[in-house]
């Protein structure tokens, strides 16, 4: 079964449930983003990746890059390089940067719509220009002119791509410990030296030119963090001579073999600030709240892509009479979808997959309304929104994409095993979105670290106010009264946190984990109760979508009834504290 992007879908959360052919139009520097220039992206957006992104997908995770360390270049799969220039020729890479530096000036929240896909048609391939948006990000926020003029129209056209470079053999989080070295040159550049790990197409032969954004420690920085400076590091110089940035290796991975994970080493290559001395990871933290958003969005497009193909098996695969009755009787067994623990595999997927989005759109859209906002009220209000929730959506829509590709693996038993179908390496694409830019356990501190306390509190304090609002407003909305305790469980584990964790921060690690997911299951509630909400009113007004709209209902209630109940086992494992976690010695493991 081919890929088959979930238009239908999209527009129901960007539209009915989320408004935002109403509000998007209305923003400042958005007035072209209509519903019907944004459904026409969306449509040509889907022809894109089922008829030229999606081909490419099986062949390159069993081709792999490979890697020629005489000349030490990465060679990429075949069909990728002519599918990306293809994607970049047709614009897909400018679709929601500046006009002012050639892109076309639409809002983020439809690129994420494109991203996603992207990231179900090819995970590996749409991981290249994925990150260049990232590059694009760091160096409109904290590049000079001259840096903006010279890369940026290349970077926003696809002609070139951008790098993330922060890893290191002996540090990943902990970016304190960089002993990447930035020597000031008589010109004003630095000479970089040093090596970095897992880089994603940090050599690769889809384009000319690779920009990449490297970390590194100026001769007089302080110790630790704060001594940290960004710099940008071409391959290839102005002048067509080639910068010391070499690939010394591939990395041999579990999954997302057509993405090049390189080892680099930067023999002394000619770079250049960007933004302040000692003040890198600001700016790297622009790019990587950009690309944590990104990877949430891979976690829902591989999600969707192994929905679909476990679906279409389900309702072919013959086995077995369902429990009661047949219900095919003319033929030997009945289709599997028939049997009860079969769907539960896929409504767990459908209602994680439905949920997940609305969750994904609104929060992309808030990064739309803090960029674009007409008052400063509300920029803040949405800015606040897109801290708290970054982490959230980059953890829970990564562990959740792995739940259900393992959940349409299992549903096709053995065939799923094999590489007969694609399940097999969805499972493994899957496995690293609960990984990179910074694992989920990370994401989870930096949850309970960081964004609860951040201004007093206030995210936290707004997002309880817009699911309270919403109860105020439509007291009868579907699942209304779940949504209510649900909430009030998150409120509650929010305030034994506040108690317990600024007082010991082990209790807070303790706890971060099972509070994210927590705040995860109870933010996708609220959701499926607005989403629930728009469908029964859209029944009620006589709309001809009955199955559509109906479904939502079913797939909500599921939700409702199957899965959010985990929230109460996660609020006692909360309030159980750290005493059983901590209280072995490392010698009794």
């Amino acid at each position: 079964m081919s890929y088959q992007a979930p238009v239908r879908d999209m527009q129901f959360v960007l539209y009915e449930v989320l408004k935002g052919d109403q509000i998007l139009p209305a923003l400042p520097g958005f007035e072209d983003a209509t519903r019907e220039i944004m459904d026409a992206i969306l449509d040509e957006s889907a022809k894109f990746t089922q008829n030229v992104i999606a081909p490419t997908n099986v062949t390159g995770d069993r081709e792999g890059c490979t890697y020629d360390p005489a000349a030490k270049t990465v060679k990429t799969p075949a069909g990728f390089r002519e599918a990306y220039q293809q994607f970049a020729e047709n614009g897909w890479t400018a679709l929601s940067a500046p006009v002012e530096f050639g892109g076309q000036g639409m809002p983020h929240v439809l690129n994420t719509l494109a991203e996603e896909m992207m990231c179900s048609a090819n995970l590996s391939l749409g991981m290249y220009p994925g990150l260049t948006h990232g590059a694009v990000n760091a160096l409109l926020t904290y590049g000079t002119d001259e840096q903006k003029n010279e890369y940026l129209p290349k970077l926003i056209s696809g002609e070139w791509t951008g790098t993330m470079c922060l890893t290191e053999p002996q540090c990943g989080t902990d970016l304190g410990l960089i002993r990447t070295k930035a020597e000031p040159q008589a010109d004003g550049s630095y000479a970089i030296t040093g090596t970095k790990i897992w880089i994603t197409g940090g050599e690769q032969d889809l384009v000319d030119n690779i920009v990449h954004l490297v970390l590194a420690k100026l001769p007089d920085a302080p110790g630790g963090s704060k001594g940290i400076s960004l710099f940008l590091v071409p391959k290839f110089l102005s002048d067509g001579s080639r910068n010391p940035a070499f690939c010394g290796g591939l990395e041999h991975k579990m999954g997302i073999r057509g993405s090049a994970t390189c080892v680099m080493n930067f023999e002394g290559a000619k770079g250049w600030l960007i933004g302040e001395a000692h003040k890198g990871l600001q700016a790297m933290f622009v790019m990587m709240n950009s690309a944590r958003l990104m990877v949430g969005m891979q976690g829902l497009g591989i999600a969707e892509a192994a929905y679909q193909v476990s679906l279409g098996f389900a309702k072919d695969r013959l086995q077995s009479r369902a429990l009661n009755s047949p219900v095919a009787a003319d033929k030997p067994a009945d289709p599997i979808i028939v049997h009860p623990d079969v769907r539960r595999m896929l409504l767990r997927q459908k209602a994680t997959i439905e949920g997940c989005r609305a969750l994904a759109y609104y929060t992309v859209m808030q990064l739309d309304i803090a960029s674009h906002g007409s008052t400063e009220d509300e920029r803040e209000r949405a800015d606040d929104m897109v801290q708290l929730l970054t982490p959230v959506v980059k953890a829970f829509l990564t562990d959740e994409g792995f739940f259900c590709a393992n959940d349409g693996l299992q549903l096709m038993g053995g065939s799923g095993f094999t590489q007969d179908w694609p399940l097999e390496q969805f499972v493994r694409d899957a496995r690293i979105t609960r990984i990179y830019e910074g694992t989920n356990g990370i994401q989870a501190l930096d949850l309970v670290g960081r964004k609860m306390g951040m201004n007093g509190g206030r995210s936290v304090r707004r997002f309880f106010g817009m699911v309270e609002g919403f109860l105020k407003e439509h007291p009868q909305a579907p699942f209304a009264a779940e949504v209510k305790a649900a909430s009030e469980r998150l409120q509650k584990a929010t305030m034994w946190l506040m108690q317990n964790g600024m007082a010991d921060r082990e209790q807070a690690g303790a706890a971060a984990t099972p509070y994210l997911r927590l705040f995860a299951l109870t933010a996708v509630a609220y959701f499926w109760s607005r989403m629930a909400l728009e469908a029964q009113q859209q029944l009620e007004n006589g709309s001809t979508e009955t199955d559509f709209y109906g479904a939502k209902l079913k797939t909500g209630q599921f939700f409702i009834d199957k899965i959010l109940p985990q929230s109460l086992s996660l609020v006692a494992e909360i309030e159980a504290g750290k005493d059983s976690l901590m209280a072995m010695t490392a010698d009794q493991f």
